[in-house]
């Protein structure tokens, strides 16, 4: 009796204590790396020719983790691929590889660097957050070794995981993440048989983590929100910005607002193959971000986050676009390509209107008001309801206001970064057939719009004011996860030869790791 009653005042006094110490706002910090590449080949360097690689780019991390800590950084963030690159396969990233435990044995690898093998770079990364107190999370690779009694061991008698790892303020190990979702091309990788859900808590919040090419499934990015109510996602990315609607930055904080949770995401700086873009997006608004093709330079980012963010509102996106009566405008519609699919659109060809385009159960709805109609550029309103089969297979509806790159409507869904056309208002809804939609604004020279828009319970995303500067979309970016899997072998031919083309589009040597 007397055991079980001073266990139980024990269990009091920690929680009251957890409670005294815990932070209503933290520092985050995220660094956009300027990766040092190793040189390609195909035969596999020693393990003692790949640590000055990776220390050179721990170098560079080191830097911006101190200076972090000294701007009052609780945690930092550092980008996929940010220690070793890329330009592998599975024989030459190995030497590049360690052994990270389950965070469960109790390690801080920078008291005990021998514990489970030669470790120098996570007793280095064990370090950098010991000597400096603060949270650091990195990526870099795991290797565990298996044998035929395993039915799925690959041939080389190992597995090599993408992995994220987590050392808190004292240099412990607290998260390792092995990546399942891999990108075209991550052959040197294997994916865990089951989806790993990792979570830690902090004073300052409980947090989830996963990688890149991740974000666009359920399992683990929405399960780590809806299931285990993380207040904060922490995202290391190698992330190509696809225009209209991938870019990183407004990609990344349209699901930060979508799910309702902080995310703090740092992408790999590496401009001649469309790489940078990181931020610290809360659900309301971006708080910082980074978004740089023109110099070869890293960026720190900090900004202050609430550890428990107000949960908006929950949305039906259904709910006004279901109750709008379609008006004919006259106008033709006509099919154009956005990122291999094909949208159903509409030019929108007064200064200002109202117009509605459909695509199977998808109908789109568009209110809005120009500040002036150009007469050099042209905008639409597309639909597209269906599954995208190219670097991976994904159900989407998305309703999108964009600006084609020229005149010609055959470009409408084509790359654009500029634009002049300036709009008073909008007002975009939809009939969705999920509650995960992302609402995106992105505007002239790839910049987002902090404050300038909401997004309704009745599922319209509109202007708060005229954006402060010219469009070039606006658009609900929804997922409709439970059709994934649904495909047949026209498709999937189709699939297979539009992933050459992308292929062939990305230079020789690129090992993808979206």
């Amino acid at each position: 009796m007397i055991s079980s009653q001073l266990l139980a005042y024990v269990a009091i006094l920690v929680f009251c204590t957890f409670q005294a110490h815990s932070l209503e706002t933290f520092i985050a910090a995220v660094y956009e790396h300027a990766v040092i590449l190793p040189n390609a080949t195909l035969t596999p360097v020693s393990r003692e020719e790949a640590l000055p690689l990776m220390n050179r780019n721990l170098d560079l991390l080191e830097g911006a983790i101190t200076s972090a800590a000294k701007q009052g950084a609780h945690i930092i963030v550092t980008p996929e691929d940010g220690v070793y690159g890329w330009n592998f396969s599975r024989d030459t990233l190995y030497p590049y590889l360690e052994d990270i435990p389950d965070p469960e044995v109790n390690w801080i690898p920078c008291n005990n660097p021998d514990r489970f093998g030669h470790t120098p770079v996570q007793e280095r990364l064990s370090c950098l957050a010991k000597d400096n107190s603060i949270y650091v999370v990195a990526n870099i690779g795991d290797k565990k070794p298996c044998n035929a009694s395993d039915p799925e061991c690959p041939p080389d008698g190992r597995y090599q995981y993408n992995t994220d790892v987590v050392f808190d303020a004292q240099g412990k190990l607290v998260a390792r993440y092995h990546k399942q979702n891999l990108f075209m091309g991550e052959d040197q990788f294997n994916a865990p048989k089951e989806p790993e859900v990792v979570t830690f808590n902090t004073t300052f919040g409980k947090f989830g983590i996963f990688t890149c090419f991740d974000i666009l499934f359920y399992d683990p990015a929405v399960t780590l929100v809806t299931d285990f109510q993380v207040d904060t996602i922490l995202f290391p990315t190698a992330w190509m910005n696809v225009l209209p609607h991938l870019s990183a930055i407004e990609f990344h904080s349209a699901w930060a607002m979508g799910m309702g949770v902080n995310f703090l995401a740092s992408n790999i700086h590496y401009p001649s193959m469309k790489m940078t873009g990181s931020g610290i997006y809360a659900p309301d608004s971006p708080r910082a971000f980074h978004y740089d093709m023109k110099t070869e330079e890293g960026k720190l980012l900090l900004s202050q986050l609430d550890s428990h963010p107000h949960h908006p509102a929950v949305v039906n996106w259904t709910s006004f676009a279901s109750g709008v009566k379609t008006l004919s405008t006259g106008n033709q519609e006509f099919n154009s390509t956005v990122f291999f699919d094909e949208f159903t659109f509409l030019e929108l060809t007064e200064v200002t209107g109202n117009y509605t385009v459909c695509q199977k159960a998808l109908c789109c709805h568009l209110s809005y008001k120009m500040s002036e109609k150009r007469s050099d550029e042209v905008y639409a309103l597309g639909a597209f309801d269906g599954l995208h089969t190219v670097e991976g297979s994904y159900y989407l509806q998305v309703c999108t206001l964009l600006k084609c790159r020229t005149t010609d409507l055959h470009t409408c869904g084509d790359s654009v970064e500029t634009a002049s056309t300036r709009f008073d208002t909008f007002s975009l809804s939809g009939t969705f057939g999920t509650q995960h939609v992302f609402p995106e604004v992105l505007l002239s020279e790839i910049q987002l719009a902090p404050g300038e828009f909401q997004v309704s319970s009745d599922g319209r995303l509109f202007s708060l004011q005229p954006p402060s500067g010219p469009v070039l979309t606006v658009t609900l970016y929804g997922r409709l996860y439970e059709k994934d899997q649904v495909s047949d072998a026209s498709s999937d031919l189709t699939a297979r030869a539009l992933r050459v083309m992308l292929i062939v589009l990305i230079p020789v040597g690129f090992s993808l790791s979206w």
